[in-house]
């Protein structure tokens, strides 16, 4: 491997250490105060539903990015369909996109559910809900797991079987974000 391409394997770690640190205060803080303002359990659920659901449509977003197949969107980009140029520019650096939607999104989500559960199993045990209090939080860590890896499961299989779908859904989401912003996710090299 070249000196280049080292260099560019380190950046690319080091900037994506950099910004989960910093994207994972965000989110921590933000589910933190909202948290604090919830006082239904069942808004607890609810906001942890959120977090999971946002981790697994992240996963399928990574999957399906690394899956599809650029020829289905040349054509379209060719006749300026909204968001085939954004999605050949996510298919061309699928190791980026696939690294920020499983790794950062799908890691943080995985955290922020796991304390949104701690924080649930407390006020339960605050409210003394009665039942045996010490099983509380292995059953939240459970179902935790369990809505995740099964989302996440079912999710891989839909990714794979409908990763062009998936990959120009989310290319007409990032072709409105960059018309709203002005702000281009992905160069294709080309000035237009």
């Amino acid at each position: 491997m070249g000196n280049n391409k080292k260099r560019s394997l380190h950046l690319h770690g080091f900037l994506i250490a950099f910004s989960t640190f910093f994207i994972a205060i965000l989110a921590s803080f933000i589910s933190q105060k909202i948290l604090d303002n919830i006082t239904s359990l069942i808004l607890a659920f609810i906001l942890l539903a959120l977090i999971i659901l946002l981790g697994v449509l992240f996963d399928i977003i990574g999957v399906a990015v690394t899956v599809a197949s650029d020829r289905a969107f040349h054509a379209k980009a060719a006749k300026r369909v909204p968001g085939a140029r954004q999605a050949l520019g996510m298919i061309r650096n699928s190791h980026v996109v696939a690294s920020f939607a499983n790794d950062v999104v799908g890691d943080i989500s995985g955290t922020l559910s796991g304390a949104i559960g701690a924080v649930i199993v407390l006020r339960l045990l605050t409210a003394q809900v009665t039942g045996p209090q010490v099983y509380a939080g292995t059953v939240m860590t459970a179902i935790v797991a369990a809505l995740t890896v099964g989302g996440k499961a079912i999710g891989k299989s839909l990714a794979i079987e409908r990763a062009e779908d998936i990959i120009f859904q989310v290319g007409k989401l990032l072709f409105w974000w960059e018309r709203i912003f002005k702000v281009e996710l992905f160069s294709n090299g080309k000035r237009r």
